[in-house]
């Protein structure tokens, strides 16, 4: 894996749209044989079709990630498919975007049963297969797993526990030759804004940034594909990313009062 990619079995869930869709793209262009995961059995079969179409190996499983069952017959149909599993992606999550104190606690659950247990629960019954082929696990994270968001409580904690759970499974791992990769994106243009929750727990249905002048799902994916090769432990994207972070890292409360500042000039801010 360090050299190539080519017939790697990769799982990628989250696969039908955004970064997961460009992820799924990326790596079957590489030779990899890629098992698309999402809840949309229709959106799974355009994607399947255009890879395979393209010349790649593509597979699909209708998977929603919130349910445990669901999540291990994913496993269990790739090995039925292809007999191994390299790679795993962990990239289904959902958004959000309202103030706590209004929000329903239905949002917090439905943040952590995708974006955290989702992942926990692919990766339980993926693991075993994967560490026979000392292999990769993939977890995308976010810039709001390392620094604070107004109006994205549910969505920083998501982030900040798979953060710590998958820094501590690859310390569990150090001597079983067990690739951890944790991709902290920064604003991405994809549609995950526009389906982000609001306090009543539906989709906003709008996008309260300009996106055109985002990373684009394409390049993250690119980013995702050679650290994966390189088997880095981790990679920070976007030049405001990086330069969050740094700066939350150094002087906390500086950082939080320009946080804020940017938030407060999104249409109808909730920070």
């Amino acid at each position: 894996m360090k050299k190539s990619l080519n017939g790697k079995v990769v799982i990628v869930t989250g696969a039908t749209s955004g970064i997961g869709k460009a992820v799924a793209y990326e790596f079957a262009s590489q030779g990899a044989i890629i098992i698309l995961a999402a809840r949309t059995v229709e959106n799974l079969k355009v994607v399947c079709t255009d890879i395979n179409s393209s010349g790649g190996t593509a597979y699909y499983v209708k998977t929603d990630v919130r349910v445990v069952h669901e999540c291990e017959n994913l496993i269990k149909q790739t090995l039925k498919f292809c007999g191994k599993i390299d790679i795993l992606i962990n990239n289904a999550g959902i958004s959000m975007r309202a103030r706590f104190e209004e929000l329903d606690l239905i949002v917090i659950k439905e943040l952590m049963d995708t974006n955290f247990y989702g992942a926990i629960y692919c990766t339980k019954y993926a693991l075993p297969h994967i560490l026979q082929q000392k292999g990769s696990i993939i977890n995308i994270s976010s810039i709001a797993g390392l620094t604070p968001l107004p109006g994205r409580t549910g969505y920083c904690a998501s982030k900040h526990a798979l953060n710590g759970f998958f820094e501590t499974l690859r310390l569990e791992n150090r001597n079983h030759e067990l690739h951890i990769l944790i991709v902290h994106p920064g604003f991405t243009n994809t549609n995950i804004r526009k389906s982000a929750l609001n306090k009543f727990g539906l989709p906003q249905e709008f996008i309260p940034r300009i996106e055109e002048k985002m990373m684009t799902s394409e390049e993250v994916a690119l980013r995702i594909r050679k650290a994966t090769i390189l088997r880095k432990e981790k990679i920070l994207l976007t030049v405001k990313g990086k330069l969050s972070v740094w700066l939350f890292s150094h002087f906390p409360k500086n950082t939080e009062k320009l946080i804020l500042r940017d938030f407060t000039k999104e249409p109808d801010s909730p920070g």
